[in-house]
């Protein structure tokens, strides 16, 4: 096997999301030469969204894996790398820091931490191939492309009514399937929830399955108390049973809360000086593509301030 390549970076970015991306053209401008490892899902969530129009100037929308495309190649333009490849593990213990991918072997003055968060799945048959067609994690995202439509919303917490009751502006029903008999969420969203004469609820039901043709028509519903199964009419199936931030390899190298999100201060900075997150990875609350660019951009800016201040 060949050896691992070995170079020293000013700056390294970990994730090409809109954060990464962002991260890296604000990078670039400032001349350090960034260089960003992909991660294996190049471009995020946002690479598997259909369609996102609520990013400012695509008046008409834009599609996810085009405008990841976009980010890069302006982050490219101003000399940013990215590289198809991931952080295995990273030392942040001492300076210039060491990051370990499947091909190379970095020291760092900055890094970048943009890795991310995965929405929980429910990995049942259907999900996966029905994702971007009917299945989704995000209504503020995709709730306009159901209006008139009927709707399944699957969970109990803070986010599962919040978006339940937001896509309530499109769908013509939203019904909520919940495995337990009562919900998790805070009682000023369940009560608005509940007084919403859009919405309905299916109390101890999983769904095993999601059906359809070419794009969702129905889900296959088990009642977990009385083992009762039947099949329900569907438009959509949105599941919102919470995200897992993608900080595995930071565990025990940067503080993170208790959910694992890594903790930032306004400047996008961790406990570690010349060591920024930016994006999902340090934010459970906004998850937008734009709030993520934004982070990105500051994280830049900062570690650009963090530099000029040691030279």
């Amino acid at each position: 096997m060949a050896d691992k390549k070995k170079e020293h970076l000013k700056t390294l970015i970990i994730g090409s999301g809109p954060a990464g991306l962002s991260a890296a053209l604000y990078a670039a401008r400032a001349q350090l030469e960034p260089l960003v490892l992909s991660g294996q899902e190049p471009g995020g969530q946002v690479s598997i969204t259909h369609i996102v129009e609520n990013y400012p100037g695509f008046p008409e929308g834009i599609g996810g894996p085009e405008m990841v495309q976009l980010f890069q190649k302006q982050a490219e333009r101003f000399g940013a790398r990215v590289e198809f490849d991931s952080a295995t593990e990273v030392d942040f213990s001492k300076r210039p820091y060491k990051v370990t991918s499947y091909n190379g072997e970095y020291t760092a003055d900055t890094v970048i931490i943009s890795t991310g968060a995965s929405p929980r799945n429910l990995q049942i048959p259907g999900e996966k191939e029905f994702t971007g067609r009917g299945v989704s994690y995000c209504g503020t995202c995709d709730g306009f492309f159901f209006k008139d439509k009927e709707v399944v919303v699957v969970g109990g917490g803070d986010s599962a009514m919040e978006e339940g009751t937001f896509l309530t502006r499109f769908a013509n029903k939203v019904t909520v399937v919940h495995r337990r008999d009562e919900l998790r969420a805070s009682a000023i969203l369940q009560k608005r929830a509940m007084e919403n004469p859009k919405m309905e609820f299916i109390w101890d039901t999983e769904i095993e399955t999601i059906s359809g043709n070419g794009k969702v028509d129905s889900v296959a519903l088990k009642n977990v108390k009385s083992g009762e199964a039947r099949e329900f009419e569907t438009d959509g199936v949105f599941i919102f049973i919470g995200h897992l931030p993608n900080t595995e390899i930071f565990k025990d190298q940067l503080a993170m809360d208790d959910a694992g999100y890594l903790k930032v201060n306004r400047y996008m900075e961790t406990d570690k000086p010349g060591v920024f997150a930016a994006g999902e990875v340090a934010d459970p609350h906004f998850r937008q593509v734009v709030t993520s660019a934004g982070m990105g951009a500051a994280a830049a800016i900062q570690a650009t301030r963090f530099l000029e201040a040691e030279a």
